[in-house]
């Protein structure tokens, strides 16, 4: 429910930047780097190479239910998604609903199924095919707030805040569907902590994205993890960002020291980087802003910490804009800079679909899926993280490496290391072709992932961009 955030300050441009771990200044090997003790979070090995797929269960198919999505998961297997994220799949409350279907975020029953959506064996059945598959399910859980008609409000009123005149009241004042809740009562975080249970054990999921994780005490987070662990290894992802709460916040109302990837989250969104693709795509910003931004990020965290990366979500996509609308001739550019940076990427559902209208938040309104056009885009890019060393999750002895562009307003690239392994990403946002004559890559066989042309790579060789261009190069073993 975060879509509206304060916006990041620049600094000086760095021309090299180490984003993952250290580097030398000739690309060669360097050593690990360190995690300071207070990061203790210790990410499921299945999430080391994964990317993320974001799906919207009542606007995927027409029917709008688990069985039907669940045709998809063989498609969305072989395009290379290692996570799934079921947007809520609870009952949506129907007091002071919003529009006819109401917001997914409105929860009515924490430990039921939206009968919309099917049964719980229905799901239960999705979530098995999905193991099957090789791939994890996460629940997009929410902690903060109920719907007005939650049986928590009649059973425990005491559990919710209230206002001057001791009414039920909403934690935002335009979340007029919601009422807030209360975490200084420890009853009510004991059935928190219960109901997530319920559904790792009752369902498998592997863990939960956290709607507004921020507005939720950290201690809180700290525990449930903590409990959950018993039951099974889980992946945790904060829907927040520390640096930069959002603008619906008041003075005092945010901790900036929430740390919630120190003992709680393995993942936070990259919301600074949301915002710097935006910008760099609109030519708001130029391009080598992203070695600010890259900077920034690693004084604030360790590099074992993971950022999700994305160019579109179910928020930004209902309130701020279809990727075409705010990315226009730069959606690919971009979408190939949020799977290849450091961090974990994320596909929104209709994305492969090359998505071009706001989906309805609070009605029924299908994708229109079309013939995929970008699914082998995105199978590409996606099986490129699964498989390529250089791209893992969280690695702290990787190297990443921004490489210097002429035109450094359009054109930003840069390299990724691990052993023997490296991946070259080079983008141009301009409306002309734009030329960049490689610098500190290390010379060999390269292939070009989308067009499949082997070419070999060194200090010197140039690349000609086209308009609105990508060109991603993964280094391949030369046979003697």
């Amino acid at each position: 429910m975060l879509h509206r955030l304060l916006l990041a300050g620049t600094s000086a441009v760095l021309a090299l930047t180490t984003a993952c771990s250290s580097s030398s200044s000739d690309g060669s090997a360097a050593p690990c780097a360190t995690v300071p003790p207070a990061y203790i979070v210790r990410h499921p090995e299945w999430a080391r190479n994964a990317s993320i797929y974001e799906v919207n269960i009542r606007q995927y198919t027409p029917e709008g239910t688990f069985k039907a999505f669940e045709q998809q998961l063989p498609r969305l297997q072989k395009m290379g998604v290692g996570i799934l994220w079921l947007m809520p799949v609870q009952p949506i409350g129907r007091q002071h609903r919003k529009g006819k279907l109401g917001s997914a975020y409105s929860i009515r029953d924490y430990r039921a199924v939206n009968p919309d959506m099917g049964t719980m064996d229905d799901l239960k059945h999705l979530v098995a095919e999905a193991h099957t598959l090789g791939m994890h399910v996460i629940l997009d859980w929410v902690a903060n707030h109920t719907a007005w008609d939650n049986q928590l409000a009649v059973a425990h009123p005491d559990w919710f805040t209230k206002d001057a005149a001791g009414r039920f009241r909403p934690p935002v004042a335009d979340w007029q569907d919601v009422i807030d809740l209360d975490y200084s009562k420890p009853e009510l975080q004991r059935y928190m902590r219960e109901s997530m249970a319920f559904w790792v054990r009752e369902a498998d999921f592997d863990g939960f994205r956290c709607d507004v994780a921020g507005l939720v005490p950290t201690p809180f987070w700290e525990q449930t993890r903590r409990e959950l662990e018993q039951i099974k290894p889980v992946f945790m992802l904060a829907e927040w960002d520390e640096l930069f709460p959002p603008t619906f916040l008041k003075p005092g109302e945010f901790d900036p020291n929430t740390h919630l990837l120190e003992r709680a989250f393995d993942m936070t969104y990259g919301l600074r980087l949301h915002d710097v693709l935006d910008s760099v795509a609109r030519h708001q910003r130029p391009a080598h802003d992203l070695n600010t931004y890259l900077a920034r990020e690693r004084r604030r965290y360790p590099p074992s910490v993971y950022l999700m990366n994305f160019t579109t979500s179910h928020d930004i996509n209902a309130w701020d804009g279809s990727e075409y609308e705010r990315l226009g001739p730069n959606v690919r550019p971009m979408a190939v800079l949020a799977a290849l940076l450091p961090g974990m990427p994320m596909v929104y559902s209709g994305q492969e679909s090359a998505l071009k209208k706001r989906l309805a938040f609070f009605e029924k309104d299908t994708i229109n899926w079309g013939n995929y056009p970008l699914e082998d885009f995105y199978t590409k890019l996606l099986t490129l993280k699964k498989h390529n060393q250089a791209l893992l999750n969280g690695d702290v002895c990787s190297q990443f490496r921004a490489l210097p562009a002429a035109d450094s307003s359009d054109v930003y690239a840069f390299l990724r290391r691990k052993n023997n392994a490296a991946v070259l990403v080079a983008v141009n946002v301009a409306d002309k072709p734009r030329q960049l004559r490689l610098q500190h890559v290390m010379e060999g066989s390269y292939r070009e992932i989308f067009t499949g042309r082997m070419q070999r790579l060194a200090t010197g060789t140039k690349l000609a961009l086209p308009p609105h261009g990508y060109q991603v190069y993964e280094q391949v073993t030369e046979k003697r």
